[in-house]
């Protein structure tokens, strides 16, 4: 019987899904806005129009805002895993670890050492070098994403590895393993083209105030004709990456592929619900408590081909996956706890036969944990299925929404392109105030991606090997309450902070001044 304090665990998890969410609203803008302060840039160099350098020089001071204050959230980020997550941190930080270092040492170096270029340089160095600077700093902060969502992406598929009883710790076997696996690369293009997204969204709205207003037409047209390109790019991978990344989550995290449908029965053939309501049906004899969808409207087998590619496929809902479906070949929860009970028993045996010198139960204890190490953290649930069935209507919703909101953008970076390109935009009165509106809705969008993720996968911090309450650094909750509370404070007063510098900015605009 394991004893789990479930105030400090959820504090915990609150606390870093805090810091998580924060700090997310300040990367994407991050890394697509840094592509295109490269381009616009480039355009400058090529052509020499002194236009293109003042365009290029208002972006660069908002990505410069936006940059510094989303570092500190990182930072304190990392720290967390060490300071919540020690147990987690231990179980593998040999794997988890890595690409974290690779990520410091390099990614954040390459793009420290150059934005001081990018920012400074200006006149100091020539227009090519400077030039270069600035698409190192895109490279590397994308750089910085790619190891940040390898690690991430190995979390909830843990692929490329082995575990040592000797030190009860999950070693790296096959870093290529990790680094390509097809979760890795769906997460890292799914997430940066999200964001690519996301940036278009922010420079065309920006450019749209200045529409509205009749400033500055000339640097707002420009910086539209480019955002809209960029972003419809960025939108069209979303969707492509996004599709992959589905399939990936349906084949290793199917309890999350269902939570996304809100499936509470599997079947052939399944339908993708478009719109929909999660209710919780008043059944006393349901042991599950899987949520139901109701005034549906659906898409005919697009669940189905869209986790198979096969139209007829049959798709597990929740009861399934905690009933078992032995005709799909399903194993039922209850199984797989007894095999991690079993995996956990044997770990206990292997360290004692190791502690008495007994090599031959030292080897038997070794082989058994083995052969039941895939199930090994069902093993702390005690036969409580509820725990293992994530947060349905948040899940469901999140989805809907981050999928909604994307074809929406769809439509408003073509509407913006035809317009700009025909010399009507400022006329477009709706369209501009759509466009700036759509800025907070890029940011819904993405985080909405980021709760079906990660909510989506609860309750496990490592697929079927670890469940987050295990994962805990075990001290009093009330530290980790204190600091939840302080850090509501010092995060909102930093997004407060970069909110009013960033509309100042605005209000002020871009400075007039030629040079090269």
């Amino acid at each position: 019987m394991f004893e789990f304090d479930y105030t400090l665990i959820d504090w915990s998890r609150g606390q870093f899904a805090l810091t998580a969410m924060y700090h997310w609203l300040f990367v994407p803008l991050t890394l697509g806005i840094t592509f295109l302060i490269a381009i616009m840039e480039t355009i400058y160099v090529r052509t020499g129009n002194p236009e293109w350098k003042k365009i290029t020089k208002f972006w660069m001071t908002l990505f410069g805002i936006n940059f510094a204050i989303g570092v500190a959230t990182g930072i304190i980020l990392e720290f967390e895993f060490g300071t919540n997550w020690s147990q987690y941190s231990w179980f593998v930080g040999d794997i988890f670890g890595a690409p974290l270092a690779i990520e410091g040492i390099m990614a954040f170096f390459m793009e420290t050492t150059f934005i001081a270029v990018m920012f400074f340089g200006w006149n100091r160095v020539s227009k090519k070098f400077h030039l270069t600077s600035t698409w190192l700093v895109a490279i590397g902060s994308n750089l910085s994403a790619l190891w940040i969502l390898v690690a991430n992406a190995w979390m909830q598929d843990p692929v490329g590895m082995k575990f040592n009883p000797d030190t009860a710790r999950n070693e790296m076997a096959n870093f290529w393993d990790v680094f390509l696996s097809p979760m890795a690369i769906n997460k890292f293009l799914h997430t940066i083209t999200s964001a690519y997204t996301l940036s278009a969204v922010f420079v065309i709205g920006i450019s749209a105030w200045f529409l509205l207003k009749g400033r500055h037409q000339m640097l707002a047209k420009k910086s539209m004709i480019v955002a809209s390109i960029f972003g419809l790019a960025g939108i069209f991978g979303t969707i492509g990456t996004g599709d992959g990344s589905a399939r990936q989550v349906a084949h290793k995290q199917p309890m999350k592929f269902a939570a996304m449908e809100g499936l509470a029965k599997g079947k052939n053939g399944v339908n993708l619900t478009a719109l929909g309501f999660v209710v919780n049906p008043d059944n006393p004899d349901d042991t599950i408590p899987g949520k139901e969808v109701v005034y549906r409207i659906e898409i005919p087998n697009m669940l189905s081909y869209m986790a198979y590619l096969n139209p007829d496929a049959f798709v597990p809902g929740v009861k399934d996956l905690i009933n078992g479906n032995a005709e799909q070949g399903i194993p039922p929860v209850a199984e797989k706890i007894a095999s991690g009970k079993i995996a956990i028993q044997a770990l206990a045996d292997y360290k004692e036969a190791q502690k008495n010198q007994n090599d031959s139960a030292a080897l038997a204890a070794r082989t058994l944990l083995e052969k039941h190490y895939r199930y090994f953290g069902y093993g702390y649930f005690e036969n409580n299925e509820k725990h293992l069935i994530p947060s349905i209507p948040l899940t469901f919703y999140s989805f809907r929404i981050m999928v909604g909101l994307g074809m929406l953008f769809v439509l408003m970076f073509a509407m913006v392109l035809l317009w700009t390109f025909r010399g009507r935009m400022e006329r477009k009165k709706f369209w501009l105030r759509l466009a700036v509106i759509a800025i907070p809705f890029a940011y819904l969008a993405s985080m909405c991606g980021w709760i079906v993720a990660e909510v989506g996968r609860q309750p496990w911090v490592i697929q079927d090997l670890m469940p987050t309450m295990t994962g805990v650094t075990r001290i009093d909750a009330t530290a980790v309450q204190t600091t939840f509370w302080m850090f509501v404070v010092i995060f909102t007063s930093l997004l407060i902070a970069e909110i009013s510098i960033m509309v100042k900015q605005v209000k002020v605009g871009p400075k007039e001044e030629g040079g090269n």
